[in-house]
């Protein structure tokens, strides 16, 4: 691991060659389509105008020719002078003068090469002409040819390779800064502690990452919260039947007593079913496979289950069958109904089912206090009641309505609480739209 580059380092990399790499294929083009053809029409023309430039003067009588040697000077930057003897071999020149020289060569009955010549602080480059039957010296300076396309070339590569390897750089570390912050997340969820939930910033799919990391650790958050409140809750709610049972031990130690033994059992049964329902919950409630449900004969048996003189249960359904999770669906339904039972007052509890646009929904109407909307998350938390008492005659553990949450989440069903203004509350349990 050590060894390795940094993925900054190597996308900086990456990125920079693959400019660097685009930026010669763009130079080249430029060069060979604009830049050349440009140059060669230049140097043409210059040729053109020397080769020109000679045959005038040679037709020109003699006491004229200084005043045209003068205007060349002065207009096109030549100058005419008696041929000299010098070694026409090749040198190195600039490419402009390597262009002319082609030029030049096309026009003279033999190929040449130019002769350099410094001339005060400028360099001229000569070449003999053959006019008129005599040699004449054309010449003109490097600084005719104003254009420097190597410099500019030269500079335009190396401001090219900076702002390549910082722009390489700067999307390098936009695509590598949001995976550098996951993982030092991610590490810090491997040290046991909580990170604050990232920015879901970058490219699209790291952005999907993040949303699924962020997502992660919100659900351990919660799983962290609820195994806290669930470990609270039991303790709490064991603490009452132990103490009954203590009371009730130190009662049979004088003298056996059957009322006794049978209150001690009800505890151990409270208890064992306090205990089945939190490793239930713990664990986790699994989707079940739908399939064709009966709803008239369920809505039966749940109206045989919840048989009470002072809180009946009405059944109101417009189906005959639906497709569901059976064992889910009647855990859901049993849940809500004993909930509503309890906070019932004595008033009717009614089970409805109806079909809707939008699929088929499943209701458990009470008329008792209701939930506030305010309170409506915080009852489908574990060990959350509206009573503030544990007291088992004036409600449950407070996992019910839990075990209906994470009952629908799994089978991908959707609960709609209702609060109507007249009292009471609507529980409704909305099922796959093809249901």
């Amino acid at each position: 691991m050590r060894g390795r580059r940094s993925l900054l380092r190597q996308y900086t990399l990456w990125l920079t060659a693959m400019f660097v790499l685009l930026e010669l294929v763009l130079v080249i083009v430029f060069m060979y389509l604009l830049v050349l053809p440009l140059a060669r029409r230049a140097a043409d023309d210059l040729a053109g105008l020397v080769v020109l430039s000679a045959q005038t003067w040679s037709e020109l009588p003699p006491e004229t020719r200084p005043a045209f040697v003068e205007e060349l000077r002065t207009s096109h930057q030549l100058d005419i002078r008696p041929a000299q003897a010098y070694d026409a071999s090749p040198a190195l020149h600039p490419p402009f003068v390597y262009l002319f020289e082609q030029a030049m060569n096309r026009r003279l009955p033999q190929p040449s090469h130019l002769m350099p010549e410094q001339k005060g602080d400028e360099l001229w480059y000569w070449i003999n002409i053959p006019v008129g039957g005599q040699l004449l010296a054309l010449g003109w300076p490097e600084s005719r040819n104003e254009s420097r396309p190597v410099v500019a070339l030269g500079l335009g590569l190396l401001f090219s390779l900076w702002l390549s390897w910082w722009s390489a750089r700067w999307l390098a570390g936009r695509i590598v800064q949001p995976l550098s912050s996951l993982n030092h997340a991610m590490i810090t969820v491997g040290d046991g502690d909580t990170p604050s939930l990232l920015p879901a910033d970058g490219p699209q799919e790291l952005a999907a990452v993040i949303h699924q990391f962020n997502a992660m650790v919100t659900q351990v958050q919660v799983l962290l919260t609820t195994r806290t409140t669930m470990l609270a809750g039991v303790s709490h709610d064991l603490r009452t039947p132990l103490t009954r049972m203590r009371l009730t031990l130190e009662l049979l130690r004088d003298a056996p007593n059957p009322a006794l033994l049978d209150r001690l059992e009800r505890e151990v049964e409270r208890m064992n079913q306090l205990i089945s329902q939190v490793m239930e919950l713990a664990r986790g409630l699994q989707a079940e496979p739908s399939q064709l449900v009966d709803i008239v004969a369920l809505f039966s048996a749940l109206q045989e289950d919840f048989r009470d003189d002072n809180t009946p249960l009405m059944v109101r359904c417009e189906l005959h069958q639906l497709w569901a999770a059976p064992m889910a669906l009647r855990r859901v339904l049993s849940n809500l109904i004993q909930n509503a039972q309890r906070y019932a007052a004595g008033f009717p509890v009614t089970l409805v089912c109806e079909q809707r646009p939008e699929g088929v929904r499943i209701g458990v109407l009470d008329q008792g206090p209701g939930i506030p909307e305010t309170e409506l998350d915080r009852m489908q938390q574990p060990f959350q009641r509206l009573e503030a008492s544990r007291s088992q005659g004036t409600g449950g553990v407070g996992l019910g309505l839990a075990i209906v949450k994470e009952l629908a989440k799994a089978n991908g069903w959707r609960l709609q609480w209702i609060s109507p203004p007249a009292g009471g509350l609507e529980c409704w349990v909305q099922l796959h739209p093809g249901a």
